[in-house]
């Protein structure tokens, strides 16, 4: 039985708008495992200036990138879409360790299987420090952000 992960390619506006807002929740929801399940068993991503393939190497990255970036909250966006093709642009808010505060902005492309499965992701990151009261993404840390929360164009990020 294979794998499938609605809405499925080829994506209208609409179907390519829930996969955003799909994936947006599944980060936020910050499981590694779960997470993982949205991608192809040898899905190939770069992520800044990481590349690497599988299941197994999504999980590790991100258990490792939410051990660091405490109180995570994300937003994406869609950019445009294709067939089976979808480019977002995202902004999440963090603190390291120390309490520091920072907002990542990022560019992504994906493609995806005929199962709705993303075979291919690439992420291009940046971060900018920002002070606790410039946060903009404040709602219950354990979830998906709110139906009535701001987008980025809203926020005017």
């Amino acid at each position: 039985m294979s794998e499938t992960r609605p809405p499925l390619p080829p994506f209208t506006r609409e179907t390519a708008i829930r996969k955003v807002r799909a994936a947006e929740d599944a980060w936020n929801g910050r499981d590694p495992e779960r997470v993982s399940l949205a991608y192809t068993v040898d899905s190939r991503w770069r992520n800044r200036a990481e590349i690497f393939e599988g299941r197994p190497a999504i999980v590790a990255f991100l258990t490792r990138k939410w051990q660091r970036e405490h109180e995570y909250r994300l937003i994406k966006e869609i950019w445009a879409h294709a067939d089976d093709r979808i480019a977002v642009r995202f902004a999440y808010e963090f603190h390291d360790e120390a309490g520091a505060w920072f907002r990542a902005y990022g560019n992504e492309n994906w493609e995806f299987d005929g199962n709705g499965l993303m075979r291919v992701r690439h992420a291009s990151i940046n971060d900018l420090a920002i002070r606790e009261s410039d946060r903009v993404f404040r709602w219950d840390r354990s979830g998906p952000r709110p139906a009535d929360h701001p987008g980025l164009t809203e926020l005017g990020l």
